[in-house]
């Protein structure tokens, strides 16, 4: 039984129904890990202790078995605080604010990569000073590459090698700082 407080008469804990809806919530997350390559899970901000219990419900094919294993993980996750499951959804969902900081980092690097193959030496010291850490002559080099491949009309390997940098730097700076450091940068 729940039981009243004698003073307020407010409830002391969540109903039994509120308790099972947040249980089939963290099911359903657990179901959507355990669907999830081993790659991708690593990605999520997932504590280590639930990955072997995610790569075990993964590699279990037998239903009944792995509907068990399954309910074993979601029973591991609720034992985890509330703060850490709704990073997790919030890393999942589409629409979440993690969703949202990658696609802009995505188009900050995008945006860095074209300015640099078209503004050459100009663009990468404006890079550096709002990131100082940048290698600046592999940065060169590959802004260099990429402009001569697509002048030529080459396979766009250094095109592409210059957008990983560039997404790496930022997410080294993401990362240092909490937040993303130049927003403006991308104009």
């Amino acid at each position: 039984m729940r039981g009243k407080d004698p003073e307020t008469g407010e409830f002391l804990s969540p109903s039994r129904s509120q308790q099972r809806r947040e249980a089939l919530e963290v099911l359903d997350l657990a179901r959507q890990l355990s669907e999830m390559t081993a790659q991708q899970v690593s990605k999520l901000p997932v504590p280590e202790r639930l990955v072997p219990h995610i790569d075990e419900t993964r590699r279990i094919t037998s239903h009944g078995a792995h509907k068990r294993q399954l309910q074993f993980l979601a029973k591991q996750m609720r034992r985890e605080d509330d703060e850490t499951l709704e990073a997790i959804r919030d890393a999942l969902d589409v629409n979440g604010n993690a969703a949202r900081v990658e696609a802009a980092m995505l188009h900050r690097a995008e945006a860095w990569r074209e300015r640099l193959m078209a503004d050459g030496d100009a663009a990468l010291t404006e890079l550096l000073d709002a990131y100082p850490t940048a290698d600046r002559q592999h940065l060169r080099q590959l802004a260099r590459n990429a402009h001569e491949e697509r002048l030529k009309n080459k396979p766009p390997h250094a095109f592409r090698e210059l957008f990983r940098e560039l997404r790496e730097l930022f997410a080294e700076s993401h990362d240092a700082d909490g937040e993303g450091d130049a927003e403006d940068d991308a104009d």
